[in-house]
């Protein structure tokens, strides 16, 4: 696997081969590329848009990008851009700058990793689904990204979106990737707790009822506690924001322990849950304020995190982050940058806007914008910001 590490969104854009023929190549491909990004990074949601932000500004553009040429690139050209670019270059060379972590005084410290798919849903408006599935930082930094033909593909993916990396020091965290019917779920679900397990890191998984025999097993464990001093460890947090009162409580067990690693259904090399050493139970309660309308939820999941590595307050705290790929990746992409509202289908086009987003989303975060509507708007404002911004060094 090529180890080049881009400082710069376009450092990484020059590395993406040009698909089209020597003759006729009007405009330079990283000139594609960059403009196409620019205006991404100013809100422009799809080509037509992205087509008019570069003519209406190409005096600026021409400027900008040093380009003595007496025109800019059509829509059309940047419409072909994004239907012939190479997605497995583009998401490759993506995925290499260089994202800087976060400083954190929290010992111990394990970075979360999350892993989770979502469907961009605009296409499906012709017939061509498009589900991704991302592999992101708990802090909203999409780390790789790749395409799966369905919904119940997702965790297929998940193998190859990890494979390669050195996991130390990371705990991978899972909610509900799907597997297709035919292959079974559990099994997928063990084989990448142990692929995650031989790559030196950890994983925190949640666990359905579609496990029944470790979803039984769980709930039992915690309907009927052993005696000390094998219970519990628990954390409770309380939190109030928007119009709700949320109540969640964390428990963590290792009486299950020698249970998960059993070698009687063996997983490769790790036993009936590879290196599963603590079992979860977390209940969230929640009280509408303005109707007091209370729903409670309980949700188990399992670890390869002993009880020494990771108390119940470390667990929790890894739980909740593993919601920032929601919070901090989907929803901003779909809502603020638009991409569910977005029809565009033909070749490449949906994937191919769908990696610079979340590209341009580590830069707005490394940049230190919290709101990324606010960061939208500021680099709408200039399009010299916005060429800054796509060729700059982050952190």
């Amino acid at each position: 696997m090529d180890q080049q590490q881009y400082t710069t969104l376009v450092q990484a854009l020059a590395d993406v081969p040009d698909p089209r023929k020597r003759r006729g190549r009007r405009y330079p491909w990283i000139m594609l590329l960059t403009l196409v990004s620019a205006a991404m990074a100013s809100g422009q949601q799809h080509g037509r848009a992205i087509g008019q932000w570069v003519q209406e500004h190409a005096e600026t553009l021409r400027d900008a990008l040093e380009w003595a040429g007496r025109s800019l690139p059509s829509e059309a050209t940047l419409r072909r851009t994004l239907r012939t670019v190479d997605l497995v270059a583009l998401e490759e060379r993506l995925r290499q700058i260089n994202k800087p972590t976060p400083e954190t005084t929290e010992q111990p410290h394990w970075q979360g990793l999350a892993l989770d798919g979502k469907e961009v849903r605009g296409v499906r408006a012709h017939g061509r689904p498009l589900h991704l599935v991302s592999l992101a930082r708990h802090d909203g930094i999409v780390l790789t990204q790749s395409a799966v033909a369905d919904k119940t593909n997702e965790i297929t993916a998940a193998p190859a979106l990890l494979s390669g990396r050195d996991l130390s020091g990371q705990v991978v965290t899972v909610d509900a990737l799907l597997a297709p019917p035919e292959a079974g779920v559990l099994r997928h679900q063990r084989e990448l707790a142990d692929q995650i397990c031989q790559q030196h890191g950890h994983y925190l998984m949640v666990i359905k009822q579609n496990q029944p025999e470790t979803y039984q097993a769980i709930a039992l464990l915690f309907a009927e506690p052993p005696e000390a001093p094998a219970a519990a460890a628990v954390v409770g947090t309380l939190d109030k924001g928007h119009g709700r009162i949320e109540q969640r409580s964390l428990e963590a067990s290792a009486a299950l322990a020698d249970w998960l690693r059993s070698p009687w259904r063996p997983v490769a090399s790790g036993g009936l849950w590879p290196g599963g050493q603590q079992v979860l139970r977390r209940t969230c309660r929640r009280i509408v304020v303005a109707t007091g309308e209370v729903s409670e939820g309980v949700t188990y999941g399992i670890t390869s995190l002993a009880a020494h590595q990771a108390d119940a307050v470390v667990l929790e705290r890894l739980w909740r982050g593993h919601w920032t790929i929601e919070n901090c990746v989907h929803y901003p992409r779909d809502v603020t940058l638009g991409e569910d509202a977005g029809q565009a289908y033909r070749g490449s086009t949906p994937q191919a806007l769908a990696a610079p987003r979340n590209a341009l989303l580590g830069l707005f975060r490394v940049q230190g914008w919290a709101s990324i509507a606010d960061a939208v708007r500021h680099y709408a404002a200039s399009v010299d910001r916005a060429i800054v911004l796509i060729a700059a060094i982050p952190g």
